[in-house]
């Protein structure tokens, strides 16, 4: 009696499923609004929307306003500090790039102007990263080699920092940011790793003062070529190369074990560019094997946009390099904001964030820039510093200005093992080895995609790298997917709770019943699955019983579907088979819990009608008691 009182009490609703439009909207908005950015603009006058969303949009109205000297302070600290990186990094970017150094100057000069108006991050630093230069340089150097024809490569690089640019915003307006979490924690981790390893192996060119090298960028070919051509090698570079790299890393470690000594790191490259300058100028290095940049030309960016080319024969090359770095720009750029941000308790719009990129890069490609994003080295030192706001980029952007301005031809003689040791000392920090190892102790499949990515980069090439990783992550949905949990439930001693078997030993089975827990969407993809894997779940219960002295046969089958977000048209012919296969067998079916959206359609396919709707419960305790009273009745008419 208290069962079926209580039975009564919490009723399931059956209420009439919303209309298209409705839903439509529901799932419009949870697919590419879920964080409800227009929320702030409700109950507002019209012109507090407009300041509101001006404010939205262009995040520099937010945050100059409310600007205080006192925060300045600390963002011209900040912005002069990662300049000092920022030149060294340009440089020897570029330089991995295979354009003129003096472009990686550029982009330090022109793209933090427009990230510190439209980005939404205060402690971002904007910059060129290794990957996406290695990757522009493989992709395009491919089709026309930059020896050969400079001039036709750099027109070819500024179109992919189009193409770039124009992806990541196009993604931002559509509000497409998940596209980029495709790119999984673990695929980002290998990616960078190899992608580390096969930029210090080419720094051995430098190193060794070599002038002929390999074009290939797989560990076997750079080996083979630094054998090969050992005739050429120069102890001089050599030496100096690690005497460089031995100072570098002693400065990494002296600021990581005191942060307080953060800018002692951060000031480095430029030490070693300056004195490596200096030096190779006093005693004429080319002399002795040690090469030079060369010529740096004074001026801020010429404009670029009449060099965007856009040719047949090249433009699937260029297509190709600007969407591969424009998702690997993002994932890294937005992963490191978010990073820090939440240090801060923070939030970091990715959306925001996309356009930001977006528009810094195509504004870049039409100012001489090639791709640029939030690399972490320039962003940690940027947060190390005390950075506020994103006026720290705007300092780095003036100070960039003035020295393209006043002192661009004094980095001219930077030797270029200053800049090969600078790249070596970088990289070493993007192998993440307690990553790896944490992959390996969670997840054995995570820890397979990061070594297919290391790997691949490492000894392939790098989009081959990255496209078996994420081939191996979406295989891993796709499992995930196709081979849902499922999983019986047990009652758990003196309470109400009913918890997985297999978890929890020491719950109860109920006699006659056999309660399973679905939890993930049924469709298409998975409804056979869902369907025999039920069935096996009978068919192992069953014979549990027949092994035993027990006279118990499973009577009730009991679906709880609190897990199932979704479910399609397959998914309800299935449950309809389902319930005539077993009560074919004399086996009832119940239904627990089904969300709105699954309550709809079943309600819309007349699901609910040929179950019943008494067979329809709110949790898994009122079946179990309605079920256990059915059981009850039953009994004195078996012994008649």
């Amino acid at each position: 009696m208290t069962s079926e009182i209580s039975h009564q009490q919490h009723k399931v609703s059956f209420s009439s499923p919303r209309g298209f439009l409705t839903t439509f909207k529901s799932d419009l908005k949870e697919t590419f609004l879920p964080d409800d950015p227009f929320s702030q603009f409700h109950d507002e006058k019209p012109h507090h929307r407009l300041r509101k969303g001006i404010q939205y949009f262009i995040p520099i109205f937010k945050w100059l306003p409310n600007y205080k000297f006192s925060m300045f302070r600390f963002d011209l600290l900040a912005g002069i500090t990662i300049a000092s990186l920022a030149i060294p990094q340009g440089i020897s970017y570029a330089k991995l790039a295979k354009i003129p150094p003096i472009i990686g100057l550029y982009s330090s000069f022109v793209p933090p102007f427009v990230y510190a108006v439209f980005g939404d991050s205060k402690h971002l630093a904007v910059g060129t990263v290794a990957a996406c230069s290695v990757f522009i340089a493989e992709t395009i150097g491919n089709l026309v080699s930059p020896h050969d024809d400079p001039a036709l490569y750099l027109h070819l690089v500024f179109t992919a920092t189009f193409v770039s640019g124009i992806t990541q915003a196009a993604l931002g307006f559509l509000r497409l940011g998940i596209l980029v979490d495709f790119l999984s924690h673990s695929t980002i981790t290998g990616f960078m790793g190899g992608t580390a390893i096969l930029i210090c192996l080419q720094q051995l060119k430098g190193f060794f003062g070599m002038k002929h090298f390999t074009k290939n960028t797989d560990a076997v070919s750079v080996f083979r070529a630094v054998f090969a051509y050992k005739h050429e090698w120069r102890w001089e570079s050599a030496v100096a190369g690690i005497i460089f790299l031995i100072f570098l890393q002693f400065t990494r470690y002296l600021g990581s074990r005191k942060p307080k000594l953060f800018f002692i790191s951060a000031v480095s490259p430029i030490l070693v560019v300056i004195v490596g300058g200096v030096f190779a100028y006093l005693i004429h290095g080319q002399d002795h094997g040690i090469e030079i940049v060369g010529e740096l030309k004074k001026g801020i960016n010429p404009p670029s946009i009449q060099y965007l080319n856009f040719d047949s024969k090249y433009i699937p090359a260029v297509i190709k390099a600007g969407t591969v770095t424009s998702f690997i720009a993002l994932a890294e750029g937005i992963a490191i904001g978010r990073s820090f941000a939440n240090l801060k308790n923070d939030q970091v719009d990715g959306n925001k964030e996309i356009i930001a990129f977006g528009l810094m890069n195509l504004v870049g490609s039409f100012t001489s820039c090639y791709l640029t994003t939030g690399p972490f080295s320039k962003t940690a030192v940027n947060y190390n510093a005390g950075a506020k706001t994103a006026m720290s980029n705007i300092v780095m952007a003036v100070c960039m200005g003035l020295t393209l301005v006043f002192l661009a031809p004094l980095f001219s003689h930077t030797p270029i093992v200053a800049l090969s040791a600078v790249i070596f000392s970088a990289m070493l920090g993007l192998i993440k080895y307690d990553h790896a190892i944490h992959l390996f102790k969670v997840d054995k499949f995570d820890f397979c995609i990061c070594l297919s990515a290391f790997f691949g980069v490492a000894f392939i090439t790098m989009d081959m790298g990255l496209m078996i990783s994420v081939g191996l992550s979406l295989l891993r949905a796709l499992l995930y997917v196709a081979r849902p949990a499922t999983c019986k439930l047990g009652k758990v001693p003196n309470s109400t709770l009913y918890r997985d078997t297999e978890q929890y030993p020491g719950v109860a089975a109920i006699p006659g019943m056999l309660v399973l827990q679905l939890g993930s969407p049924i469709y298409f993809a998975n409804s056979n699955y869902i369907r025999e894997r039920i069935l096996r779940w009978i068919r192992d219960e069953q014979s549990k019983f027949s092994n035993s002295e027990e006279d118990i046969k499973i009577e009730h089958v009991l679906l709880d579907l609190t897990g199932v977000s979704t479910i399609d048209v397959t998914g309800i012919e299935t449950l309809i088979e389902l319930r005539r296969t077993l009560e074919g067998r004399g086996i009832k079916v119940a239904i627990i819990n089904p969300n709105l959206k699954v309550m709809e359609k079943l309600i819309a396919s007349h699901f609910i009608d040929k179950i019943g709707k008494e067979n329809v419960y709110l949790s898994v305790g009122d079946a179990v008691d309605c079920c256990k009273l059915s059981l009850q009745k039953l009994k004195p008419n078996d012994a008649v």
